[in-house]
């Protein structure tokens, strides 16, 4: 019988965003395989967070590449990437704080590929006047995958209502990112 890799990194995504401390057997039994068969695939929890990374990268370009970034006015840029990336939020939550841990090998390119994308979105707000110029892109930037983050969480937990995702993170932030006018 053949295991599906992308099927068998989904179901580790599925219970690694909710348990960030599930062993690689949990992994196995969570994906309906064995062990033997998830260490085939990935050597330890460093090779299965690596492609869960890789994973987790590809979903946010095609997110990025949804929200078609460059058109019409940046806060709306920003609204519709929150909501095409919500899918993967528990995703990018937990590569968020996992890759804590790699800090020292080195950061894997999507990710400054991403970053550079979201830091042209901020610039470009910035450059139109809607965003304020006294917070640098590269800030915004994380402050946004913050807000994901702790949306995604919010929601797994049952706090916060799934519908008000994409309200919660993007007015939130845009509270903070709007340019005001002084009186």
């Amino acid at each position: 019988m053949s295991v599906d890799r992308e099927q068998m990194l989904r179901s580790a995504a599925a219970l690694l965003t909710r348990k960030s401390t599930a062993t690689m057997d949990e992994v196995a039994r969570a994906a309906g395989i064995s062990r033997a068969t998830l260490h085939r695939h990935f050597a330890g929890r460093d090779a299965l967070v690596r492609a869960l990374e890789d994973l987790g990268i590809q979903e946010c370009d095609a997110a990025l590449d949804r929200a078609r970034l460059e058109d019409g006015p940046a806060a709306d840029a920003l609204r519709r990437l929150v909501g095409a990336i919500e899918p993967s939020a528990p995703l990018l939550a937990f590569l968020v704080t996992e890759n804590q841990l790699f800090e020292g090998e080195g950061q894997n390119e999507g990710w400054a590929r991403l970053d550079a994308r979201i830091g042209a979105l901020f610039r470009r707000g910035q450059e139109s006047g809607e965003f304020r110029i006294d917070l640098t892109p590269a800030w915004l930037t994380e402050a946004l995958y913050g807000l994901i983050g702790s949306g995604a969480w919010a929601v797994m937990d049952g706090r916060v209502a799934a519908n008000d995702f994409p309200f919660m993170i993007t007015e939130l932030l845009l509270g903070g990112v709007r340019r005001s006018v002084e009186p």
